[in-house]
């Protein structure tokens, strides 16, 4: 009965190995046979890794473009937040330039009541406020006139020899080191050439 066994188990080795040969050449005879339009799983399997890879390639451009995005849309609001700030302090300056011509006007003796020591308080803080956010004022007097910076109002003495600034109207301030408001300046000759 063994001996009957291993006959049959040869075969059966024997025909799935034949099986295999013909399923072999079958597939080389189809492969040969196929249209041009068929592929093998190996050219297939090439076709697919290189559809991935571009996949990949166009998710990461998506991913690049996206980030790109994201931070010009946050510098746009950055920008859209300073310009608002900026228009705002801007407005405000004549309230501050109204605050400074009332306290420099005020009689010494008053100088001591407690409403006024009040106002003298909002000035400051006001002051502090702008200078938190970026604001600084404009030094005018004594300097070099430049037309960035300064507006000529009055000239003094001949107009070849007007190049330095000595008075001045209005107060001119920079926000971030940006002119907000130029200085309103009388021009005239250096003083020391007097």
């Amino acid at each position: 009965m063994a001996r009957q066994e291993e006959q049959t188990n040869q075969t059966t080795e024997a025909a799935a190995q034949e099986a295999a040969r013909v399923a072999e050449a079958e597939s080389s005879s189809n492969a040969a046979a196929k249209p041009p339009g068929e592929q093998s799983p190996e050219q297939q399997l090439e076709a697919l890794r290189a559809e991935k890879d571009e996949q990949f390639r166009g998710w990461q451009r998506t991913q690049a473009d996206f980030v790109n995005y994201r931070r010009r849309v946050e510098q746009e609001k950055a920008d859209f937040i300073k310009s608002a700030e900026a228009g705002l302090i801007h407005d405000l300056l004549p309230v501050l330039d109204d605050l400074e011509r009332a306290i420099s006007s005020l009689p010494p003796e008053m100088r001591d009541l407690t409403w006024v020591q009040g106002v003298l308080l909002i000035e400051r803080k006001l002051a502090a406020l702008f200078e938190q956010r970026g604001l600084k004022p404009i030094e005018a007097i004594g300097q070099p006139f430049d037309p960035n910076e300064h507006e000529a109002v009055l000239r003094e003495g001949d107009p070849g020899e007007a190049t330095t600034v000595t008075g001045e109207l209005q107060r001119g301030y920079r926000l971030n080191d940006r002119v907000l408001r130029p200085t309103l300046v009388k021009v005239g000759p250096a003083q020391n050439s007097k």
